[in-house]
């Protein structure tokens, strides 16, 4: 029981370290305008952990090639929607959507994940899972709606929504797939996803350089591309694999909704914008839908 009760413990404290520095990257993704192309942030990022990866873990890495070519497959499709193909999309919507959709939309992660695991696993969530999971989409409603959680029916959706949902699926399936994800210790294991990842990106790039739109970072460009690596890219993703293993992906995927929370409070903090009492209410539902919905049945 003790050993039960550290593992929902510490997977609390590395599941909100992660929504913070996922938070932290909407920031950065907004500083980037203007300063870092959209698509060679996403190249350049991987090809930065990549370098630091392969000096760092370059021994254990050449021990279990054997093992990362017989998944090659799998963790090329793992990378290419969870890595890649979410963050393409999520970038590409802003043109097409406001952020109050793209907020929102984040929400479907959670519940997609669960539908998944109902599904293709026949897992079934207990009633305190889907209570707390609603108390969340509660209170990421009042704050992409600054208050006004009702204007969510007043919401259509355009093609920007719409590749905000297929990302949202992607990712969701790839929180489903690090539940049964290939028998390789963890660094090993995202290292193999970092490189599949660069891999998937490096036709992006390229067609952005085609197009026209690349430009070299600037000086505040680089800045962000730094944190982007370290943060979000490799700090958050290992320790959300950890957060997967502890308790699962029903339970992890539901931190993903206090992403827009860190989100709009690091925005207060380093973009000037203003704080309001909506704020303060969404993160106390949200923090409550979370704590019910960690709680064991019974």
């Amino acid at each position: 029981m003790k050993t039960l009760r550290w593992a929902y413990d510490q997977a609390w404290l590395v599941l909100i370290v992660t929504t913070m520095l996922w938070g932290g990257n909407g920031v950065a993704s907004r500083l980037a305008v203007g300063r870092v192309t959209p698509m060679s942030l996403v190249f350049i990022r991987w090809l930065a952990v990549c370098t630091m990866l392969a000096i760092a873990l370059h021994r254990p890495i050449r021990a279990h090639w054997p093992e990362i070519y017989a998944n090659r497959w799998r963790i090329l499709l793992m990378a290419g929607f969870g890595f890649t193909g979410f963050t393409v999309l999520f970038y590409a919507s802003a043109y097409w959507t406001t952020a109050v959709n793209i907020t929102l939309l984040q929400a479907s992660i959670p519940p997609m994940v669960i539908g998944f695991s109902v599904v293709l696993r026949g897992l079934k969530p207990t009633m305190q899972q889907l209570v707390g999971m609603a108390i969340t989409l509660v209170g990421v409603a009042i704050i992409a709606t600054k208050g006004a959680p009702l204007q969510i029916f007043e919401t259509r959706f355009n093609f920007g929504d719409i590749l905000v949902l297929i990302a949202c699926v992607f990712y969701a399936g790839y929180t489903l797939a690090l539940r049964d994800r290939p028998p390789l210790p963890q660094l090993v294991f995202f290292a193999s996803l970092a490189f599949a990842a660069l891999v998937t990106s490096t036709p992006f790039m390229i067609g952005e350089v085609a197009l026209g739109k690349f430009h070299w970072p600037t000086t505040q460009g680089w800045l962000v591309l730094i944190f982007v690596a370290l943060g979000p890219s490799l700090a958050s993703q290992l320790l959300f694999m950890r957060g997967v293993e502890l308790i699962g992906p029903n339970r992890a995927g539901l931190f993903s909704n206090l992403v827009p929370i860190f989100g709009a409070l690091f925005a207060v903090a380093l973009l000037g914008e203003e704080f309001h009492l909506y704020h303060a209410i969404a993160l106390a539902l949200t923090l409550a839908g979370i704590w019910l919905a960690e709680q064991r049945a019974g």
